[in-house]
């Protein structure tokens, strides 16, 4: 049994393959520029490229990968490698994972990527060790993944686990999603950005006016930098954003009851600063639900390999 697989993480602007071992650690990855639009057939020609290029510079031949894993943005039938629909990419009806396998002569698992993300932050990151996790991820919307038992929740039709597009406020904001109120519109970083800038316009004299240029510049470590110098502005935004969060959290425990949950994206690298009060107010809401034990509720490690390594173990979450 060969000892290595190869994971890609691809996206929008760029896509990577790593060559992965028996323990989940990247021996070599190379990135290459997804070059958008581009006709299906000629991008899956470069990333069998890329999958050769990152094996032969790292010595290994390729009869010697066990299979390749892929993880895409898009609705994804894992049994049958089957994307439904790439909105980023503009594909309908896209047969990748056979059309792969064709190209590699090998084994080829394709799925979501938020999901391939979260699955590898299970087996080689902050949710390792763990029999039941939720990977949150925020971001400009919120992606998520949900794995029980050792096994990705994928849904009767490949689309479970969109915690992003639950609802948190009844007719509030419109998602893009077409509903309203999502939690992704109060409690993602791109929230944070928008809320920034509204409490900015009404408070010229805030230190965040500082912090930036101009409005233009504002990103959702404005608020973060500003409160460590004391601004009360921004401690009142940062404060109505992090219980966005946290009343999420309370609604993920109440369903899921996972063992662990893990914050990922940019704004987790505040580490207690967001984690200890999104951890308390998750707590102080759900203390009529559980038992007096709580999920641990950390941030991910793996950073930006994490849908690299996901994708490489695919086999593992059947």
């Amino acid at each position: 049994m060969s000892k290595y697989t190869i994971g890609i993480d691809l996206g929008g602007t760029t896509m990577t393959a790593g060559l992965v071992d028996e323990n989940y650690d990247i021996v070599g990855k190379i990135t290459w520029a997804t070059r958008l639009p581009r006709p299906a057939a000629d991008l899956e020609k470069a990333l069998a490229d890329l999958c050769r290029a990152v094996a032969r510079e790292n010595k290994v031949a390729f009869s010697d990968i066990a299979y390749v894993g892929i993880g895409t943005p898009g609705s994804v039938n894992f049994n049958t490698g089957f994307v439904g629909f790439n909105t980023n990419f503009g594909y309908h009806d896209w047969n990748l994972g056979p059309d792969m396998e064709k190209l590699l002569g090998c084994k080829v698992y394709v799925e979501n990527d938020a999901n391939a993300a979260a699955y590898g932050e299970y087996i080689a990151g902050g949710a390792k060790g763990y029999k039941d996790a939720v990977i949150i991820t925020l971001g400009t919307g919120i992606g998520s993944g949900i794995i029980l038992n050792g096994k990705i929740l994928r849904g009767f039709n490949f689309a479970a686990g969109e915690m992003g597009h639950t609802v948190l406020v009844k007719d509030g904001i419109q998602c893009t999603c077409g509903r309203r109120g999502c939690w992704e519109r109060y409690a993602s970083a791109s929230a944070l950005t928008r809320e920034t800038k509204a409490a900015m316009e009404q408070h010229h004299d805030s230190l965040m006016w500082k912090i930036v240029p101009d409005i233009d510049h504002v990103n959702a470590k404005t608020s973060f930098d500003a409160a460590e110098k004391g601004d009360e502005l921004a401690k009142q935004v940062l404060a109505s954003w992090m219980e966005y969060i946290g009343c999420g959290i309370a609604n993920v425990i109440n369903t899921f009851e996972p063992e662990v949950i893990c914050i990922g994206g940019g704004v987790s690298n505040q580490g207690e600063v967001l984690l200890a009060p999104v951890r308390a107010y998750a707590e102080k809401e759900t203390q009529g639900t559980t038992t007096g034990k709580y999920p641990k509720i950390c941030a991910c490690t793996l950073r930006n390999d994490a849908g690299v390594i996901g994708a490489a173990a695919l086999a593992g979450s059947i």
